[in-house]
């Protein structure tokens, strides 16, 4: 008898993309990241409601999809902003002053780190190298890398782009 794969209770559009990122990789070997990423790339994160479903098409449990996906920092699990900001937090960019950088960063876009603001137009997350060293302190604002960051270059970037979402 064979064994009918977990319902995804998520919209249409949502269960599809999932849908389409298992067909794609679910049968190849390691292939929890490339799914991962191929739902992220096209949703912006990777919804819980799909983990039942992704765990069965892998053959793998619940509690091992989710250790691997809340291992890898790049990966979320809720809807990101409108715009999604990521400051450097390794060493050489603390010593070129990112510390400063992100608290008025936080007071400037009104959201803290590992955050998203709650009108939902910008998400605050921390990176640990983004490799730029030299040119520190480094930011990634949709997607695109910026070299001596400050908040109000950080803010003006934000405020002057169109959404990415």
């Amino acid at each position: 008898m064979a064994v009918s794969p977990p319902p995804l209770p998520l919209p249409a559009d949502l269960a599809q993309v999932v849908e389409s990122a298992l067909a794609a990789h679910a049968a190849r070997p390691g292939a929890l990241l490339p799914i991962f990423h191929a739902i992220q790339d096209r949703a912006g994160y990777v919804p819980r409601e799909a983990l039942p479903r992704i765990a069965w098409a892998v053959n793998q449990s619940q509690a091992d999809v989710l250790g691997t996906l809340s291992f890898y920092h790049d990966f979320r699990t809720h809807p990101p902003g409108r715009h999604v900001v990521k400051l450097c937090r390794a060493e050489a960019c603390q010593a070129r002053g990112s510390d400063a950088v992100v608290a008025d960063v936080e007071g400037r876009l009104r959201v803290g780190m590992g955050r998203t603001r709650e009108d939902g137009a910008v998400t605050l997350e921390p990176v640990y190298c983004l490799g730029n060293c030299a040119l520190g302190p480094s930011a990634m604002v949709d997607g695109r890398l910026h070299a001596r960051a400050t908040a109000d270059r950080i803010a003006a970037l934000v405020e002057e782009a169109p959404p990415c979402r």
